[in-house]
């Protein structure tokens, strides 16, 4: 998460079987990477908690970090929607009793189906009923699904409960949609997907003479290792250390000044000075795309499309007070 801030967790996180204590179950858990914890995730979870709330069992949610594919096909590894302490506050906010975060390595990968039904999920975890996506696939080389999942269940004595895909507005929610969605910058829909708006999560760039307070309405990110959005110009809200400001975000690489040069670069509407330094959290969310960046002939037909996107972006801020369905302004 570069050194933006790493969010507490409110209940207990676990970084590896061996930090789990014994005796903490017996647990309903679900099992998966949850990138992003998006709308479909939390509806998993949300039957893990409802069912051990009702059976008075411990509801256990088990992760991994780094994502499976980053060991096992790096190349194809997917950028992350968001990095493992976000993910971990947001699955705090799920009701769950706790989270388990298995380092992925090679001797987890290389675990075949049974010995992980077995050593972990019954000896370790006291797992007494599991829920997951009918998609979900476990052990070496992700030789086992869910109808696997039900038989080593009826060995050592767990339930599984399957969940159909969740969709939003015709949507079927998934963290490939989701990715697709930000990809393509088309952060509006992946809103509805993520239940919330996409953020990268990072510093102020270093190479900008910073001070003590921030003096001038515009912002740069220092380098971000997740997911970007499509290049473009965005409608956004910035919060710095957690105070929020209306902004207005380019992402690219600045074409009609130069050689092109990458930036995350976001101009605050409402701006007033803001004590800042090089280790300041930043939060930047992304609310509307506007338009695709593109070189313009000359710098003042550039000014003349800032001034027309600054006063699109006052708009949907005016627009977003009375209008619910929007996410609310700063």
């Amino acid at each position: 998460m570069s050194a933006a801030r790493k969010p507490t967790c409110a209940i207990p996180i676990f970084r590896s079987l061996e930090e789990f204590p014994a005796g903490f179950g017996p647990t309903v858990a679900s099992i998966g990477n949850f990138d992003g914890v998006h709308c479909g995730h939390r509806a998993i979870v949300a039957g893990a908690v409802d069912e051990a709330r009702a059976s008075g069992l411990k509801a256990l949610v088990v992760t991994f970090d780094p994502h499976p594919e980053v060991l096992l096909r790096p190349a194809d590894a997917p950028k992350l929607i968001a990095p493992l302490e976000v993910r971990l506050q947001l699955l705090a906010t799920t009701g769950a009793d706790a989270v388990l975060v298995l380092p992925f390595n090679e001797k987890l990968a290389h675990m075949q189906p049974r010995d992980f039904a077995r050593n972990v999920l019954r000896d370790k975890l006291a797992v007494r009923s599991l829920h997951e996506g009918h998609n979900f696939r476990f052990g070496y080389r992700a030789g086992a699904g869910v109808r696997e999942l039900a038989e080593f269940g009826n060995e050592f004595g767990w339930s599984v409960h399957v969940h159909s895909f969740v969709r939003i507005r015709g949507l079927e929610v998934s963290s490939t949609a989701v990715r697709d969605l930000i990809a393509a910058g088309d952060v509006r829909r992946a809103r509805w997907m993520l239940g919330r708006c996409f953020t990268l999560y990072s510093t102020q760039k270093r190479d900008r003479g910073i001070g003590s307070k921030l003096l001038v309405p515009t912002v740069n990110l220092a380098g971000i290792d997740g997911l970007l959005p499509a290049t473009g110009v965005y409608v956004t809200r910035l919060k710095i250390a957690g105070r929020p400001f209306r902004a207005i975000t380019n992402v690219g690489n600045r074409p009609t000044f130069g050689e092109p040069s990458f930036s995350i670069e976001s101009h605050i509407l409402n701006f007033e000075p803001v004590e800042i330094d090089e280790s300041t959290p930043l939060e930047l969310e992304f609310l509307l795309r506007l338009r695709e960046e593109k070189q313009w002939p000359s710098a003042e037909a550039l000014k003349q499309q800032i001034l027309k996107d600054v006063a699109r972006a006052q708009q949907y801020f005016r627009l977003a007070n009375r209008d619910g369905s929007r996410p609310t302004p700063a």
